[in-house]
């Protein structure tokens, strides 16, 4: 039987996502319809996984599609998850719904960024909000983290901008221990070390006014203090890379001020 190194093969890689998931080899096999003796012959490489194996063990273990395919090339075989460009012709109808969606939104703020956080569609929310950042920060390809917490983008206009930076932070931390990618290291370092001005009492004055259910964004803009309370969604059961790592990130209003504010300069 020919065997290959369990730190390197396809049986390594299988293993390190079943301890991310804090789940043991017979936990696995229960979700996976396989027995542990089967797991524990993959993991240390005296097993070769079929392409249907792999896939199920993907599935149970929730391994974001562009890892799947690593997973599946690893192992000898083709990648099965396409991974086409968003301006493709055959993407027409994502870019479509993606485009109502967002001005469907309107005057609320809402996104569409890739998995390096590139901003790929945004609505005139966000545009109003952006007004004041540095020229070289709205230079395409727009990524948000970098307009973010860049001390010539919105950081200076953040009133909780601690809290918000290290949710932030925090949120590209957990991405990057799911996927290998340089790209995303290469900009949590960047953004990671911006200078952090101090904000004198204002932070805590945003802190206080926290909501107890989720952290807001709390930001400056004309004169007036804006909150939101940002969530994000992604696709439903993705079968191409690009379209699994698209998030769409809205900000709905925190207050009836904050509302009332976006309703009158965007009418």
């Amino acid at each position: 039987m020919t065997t290959v190194s369990p730190d390197t093969g396809v049986g390594g890689l299988l293993r390190g996502w079943r301890e991310r998931r804090r789940l043991s080899q017979l936990d696995l096999a229960l979700r996976a319809d396989s027995s542990a003796r089967h797991i524990s012959f993959i993991e240390t490489g005296r097993s070769r996984p079929s392409e249907e194996m792999i896939l199920r063990l993907a599935e149970q273990l929730d391994i974001p599609v562009r890892e799947r395919n690593a997973l599946l090339v690893v192992a000898g075989y083709a990648p099965r998850y396409a991974q086409t460009p968003l301006d493709d012709p055959a993407m027409a109808s994502v870019r479509d719904g993606l485009a109502r969606l967002l001005a469907g939104y309107e005057p609320y703020p809402a996104l569409v960024v890739d998995g390096t956080y590139t901003v790929v569609a945004a609505n005139r929310g966000i545009a109003l909000l952006m007004e004041g950042v540095a020229e070289e920060l709205l230079a395409p390809p727009l990524n948000a983290m970098r307009i973010t917490l860049h001390p010539a983008g919105l950081a200076p206009r953040i009133l909780n901008l601690a809290e918000w930076r290290a949710d932030l932070l925090a949120q590209m931390e957990r991405q990057i221990a799911l996927v290998r990618s340089p790209e995303l290291r290469t900009l949590y370092e960047e953004v990671a070390a911006y200078p952090v001005a101090d904000q004198g009492s204002g932070g805590s004055r945003a802190a206080e006014r926290t909501p107890s259910f989720a952290l807001p964004l709390v930001i400056e803009h004309g004169g007036q203090e804006l909150s939101f309370i940002a969530s994000i969604a992604t696709f439903n059961t993705p079968m191409d890379v690009t379209v699994a790592e698209l998030a769409i990130e809205t900000f709905l209003p925190a207050d009836h001020a904050t509302a009332a504010y976006l309703r009158e300069r965007l009418a």
